[in-house]
């Protein structure tokens, strides 16, 4: 985090003055020991991380058990591909203020199904989101509503999906993030 957080904050600074579409820098806490990802969260935002995200307990690679509520209780911002989070953990990250992730990516998605159930039965928010790997990971509009879809949601969560994604870039800017 010392050296990539920095640098990715000097890039968007640079790009940030020079073109209309404005980069957030940000990072993804991934297969941290859940005692270290409080530590981690505060540390990445001291760096100049400006939207914190922790890799969730996804069905699809070891991640250790209990990062989901470490993730959580440490304060991130998306707790990305949770995977089978339980009911606790969903009413945690809604009082917490903490957006779950519904995922496009392969494996990660196998369990869009169950965190949107739980997310509309306890008041979670959610985003949408590729966890993009390379250039072709990336997805349009049209495709995005279909994963958001086929997670058994209806348009009208699909508009609040969007609009939550809305309000984290626009609490960025406002918190004095260009």
């Amino acid at each position: 985090m010392d050296f990539i957080i920095p640098r990715l904050v000097q890039v968007a600074d640079e790009l940030n003055a020079i073109q209309p579409v404005k980069v957030i820098p940000g990072a993804e806490l991934t297969h941290l020991p859940p005692e270290l990802i409080a530590k981690g969260i505060k540390k990445a935002r001291k760096l100049g991380a400006l939207i914190v995200v922790v890799h969730g307990e996804t069905l699809v690679e070891p991640v250790q058990e209990g990062t989901n509520w470490a993730a959580i209780a440490g304060g991130a911002d998306i707790l990305s591909h949770p995977g089978l989070i339980d009911e606790e953990d969903v009413k945690y990250a809604a009082a917490q203020g903490v957006v779950l992730e519904l995922s496009a990516r392969k494996g990660h998605c196998l369990s869009n199904g169950h965190v949107a159930r739980l997310a509309q039965q306890y008041s979670a928010r959610l985003v949408i989101n590729t966890d993009a790997h390379s250039p072709g990971d990336l997805i349009d509009r049209g495709f995005a509503e279909k994963v958001i879809l086929s997670a058994g949601l209806d348009t009208t969560v699909l508009n609040r999906v969007f609009a939550t994604s809305e309000e984290i870039v626009k609490s960025v800017f406002l918190q004095g993030g260009d």
